[in-house]
């Protein structure tokens, strides 16, 4: 086994510590001191199931060394026949067994072109039947929380579908390690949301990739309190590139604890006197450019 010296860089031991998992946190050392990740499991003697829910999390981070997604063009997904889906009813069992599972799921029977579409997640994808049940079940839960009360279409899942497969995740321990990564972002993207006093509805397309960045920045959360209270005092209430500016001002210097910010760059933060900083000031020139 490799034991060269590591410097793990600060965002990575962000991630790492935010993920909470101490397999994640081992296999990420094993991998970057140069170690072979086929020797890992004997190595580090982890099990098949916990050595690919490390390797799972550490994907959904990012942290996977020299991870590269497969990009599917739409132009290159093949178009299946009534008769393909009528032939894999007949002769395949395991797609008559996921057809009445999806069914299940979502309530009602599928159409030929919803068939259509199961059969390209499994000839086409490559998924695994209960992989696909998990998808399926992954997009009803995130339609529930968006508010509907319906459950999704397979074009909707489809969307999703592809997504996984982009992303390679195309077994049990990575479907479950990447469900879990985004409940735990949806947590705390409702409480930035509580913080930022948004009740009773959801985030615009642009707001959510907002507090999304902010969220992968690795702020303490009464940082997001701070640059929101600033933000209100400065323009009357809460404007997201304004507040952006400030928490990427933050960032930028390295500040993403309370403490640090009250001690930091006074140029940064509004000081003691009342006077606002050079990125506010930035900030709202670009909002009055922008009004």
């Amino acid at each position: 086994m490799v034991t060269d010296s590591l410097q793990i860089p600060q965002e990575d031991a962000r991630k790492l510590l935010g993920a909470a998992s101490p397999d994640a946190a081992l296999l990420y050392i094993f991998l970057h001191t140069g170690n072979d990740p086929r020797t890992a499991g004997t190595e580090l003697k982890m099990n098949d199931t916990r050595l690919s829910c490390a390797g799972a999390t550490l994907r959904q981070l990012g942290l996977w060394p020299e991870e590269k997604k497969i990009l599917i063009a739409p132009g290159e997904r093949p178009v299946y026949s009534e008769k393909d889906v009528l032939g894999a009813m007949e002769q395949d069992e395991s797609f008559r067994a996921l057809y009445g599972e999806v069914q299940r799921q979502l309530g009602r029977s599928l159409n030929t072109e919803e068939l259509k579409i199961l059969l390209g997640f499994v000839r086409y994808l490559g998924l695994p039947g209960d992989v696909i049940s998990m998808l399926v079940s992954y997009c009803r839960h995130r339609a529930r929380e968006k508010g509907s009360l319906r459950n999704p279409s397979l074009r909707t899942i489809e969307k999703e579908a592809y997504a996984w497969a982009e992303q390679g995740i195309d077994t049990v321990e990575e479907a479950a390690a990447f469900i879990q990564a985004q409940n735990v972002r949806n947590s705390r993207l409702n409480r930035l949301m509580q913080l930022l006093q948004i009740r009773g509805r959801s985030l615009t397309a642009a707001e959510e990739r907002y507090a999304q960045s902010w969220l992968d920045m690795g702020f303490q959360e009464e940082c997001f309190s701070m640059a929101y209270e600033r933000t209100c005092l400065n323009t009357g209430g809460l404007n997201w590139a304004y507040m952006n500016k400030i928490l990427q001002r933050w960032h930028q210097q390295g500040l993403h604890t309370a403490e640090a910010v009250r001690s930091g760059d006074q140029k940064t933060a509004q000081g003691a006197s009342g006077q606002l900083g050079e990125a506010e000031l930035e900030a709202i020139a670009r909002v009055l450019r922008e009004g």
